[in-house]
């Protein structure tokens, strides 16, 4: 029998996992280094890679063929979505323009880190990191703020904007769209900020808004997942018709809440999703209300 009087179980929860990761170096018996991928949150740029190690690219001719089905009524998008999302599909080359889009966006933010991470004096600065209240995705990424480190002093002379986290500063760039997610929505002068350089970027047509065909990172995999659902359904075979498409979103200026396909009618500088799960509690803390009350 154990001698442990102590009796400790938080609910049964697991705790967040990490994934695989890199084991770089350690400092001491208890304090090892290790590399960790982060998400950068409030922001969605253009795919590299989806699904998976697969490049975009690859998908040109199944969105064409899906532009071809929401024509044809084959699918269960709704008919103001389809409208929507057929001239960026239609032309055969939508993924091509996502996997480039993509590419520029990755140079860009390299781009970035290199000028905002190198002091006067050309040494390199840390970096700081902010995690969200939800600190892991689904794939193991830290969900996180990023931005230089700057010293006391420093800050003690700088703006808001001049402190820029690099997910404002990718989306000021024009090269990342705003995605916040409730309940990780940024502070409310944050968001502000956030809002403002989105509509800036936006109605200047900078980095990818200079393309009215691109597809926002998040509408890319909405339609990949489109495609596939329904080539399944098409073929006999089983899978939940709506499950490509299932956040609400919500109009930052004026409180209405919008069911998941109609997202569109939000200005893309405007929007914050909420999950399903999360929606009840998102009306209630944030006082928001069904579209069209006001």
């Amino acid at each position: 029998m154990s001698d442990v009087k102590i009796f400790w179980d938080p609910q049964g929860f697991e705790l967040d996992s990490l994934g695989k990761n890199k084991y770089l170096r350690a400092t001491d018996g208890d304090t090892p280094y290790i590399s960790v991928s982060i998400r950068m949150l409030s922001i969605d740029t253009p795919e590299v890679h989806y699904p998976g190690n697969y490049k975009p690219s690859k998908q040109d001719s199944n969105l064409k063929e899906l532009a071809d089905w929401i024509r044809q009524g084959k699918t269960s998008i709704s008919d103001e979505l389809g409208q929507y999302l057929i001239p960026k599909l239609k032309s055969g080359k939508a993924g091509t323009l996502q996997e480039e889009q993509g590419e520029k966006a990755t140079k860009e933010f390299e781009k970035l880190l290199d000028e905002k991470l190198t002091k006067p004096n050309g040494k390199k600065r840390s970096v700081f990191v902010r995690a969200a209240d939800e600190h892991f995705d689904q794939y193991g990424r830290l969900l996180a703020y990023m931005s230089p480190s700057y010293t006391s002093n420093e800050l003690s002379t700088m703006t808001l904007e001049d402190r820029s986290t690099f997910n404002l500063l990718m989306v000021k760039s024009g090269w990342a769209a705003t995605f916040a997610i409730y309940p990780s929505i940024p502070k409310y002068d944050n968001l502000i900020l956030l809002q403002k350089v989105a509509k800036d970027a936006y109605e200047n047509n900078l980095g990818a808004w200079s393309d009215s065909k691109a597809l926002t990172g998040y509408e890319f995999r909405m339609c990949v997942r489109l495609y596939e659902i329904t080539s399944k359904l098409l073929s006999g075979k089983s899978a939940k018709k709506d499950s490509w498409v299932t956040r609400y979103c919500v109009d930052m200026t004026t409180r209405e809440i919008f069911p998941p396909q109609d997202y569109h009618k939000v200005k893309p500088y405007n929007r914050i999703f909420v999950w399903p799960k999360d929606v009840s509690n998102a009306v209630g803390r944030m006082n928001l209300l069904p579209p069209d009350s006001i």
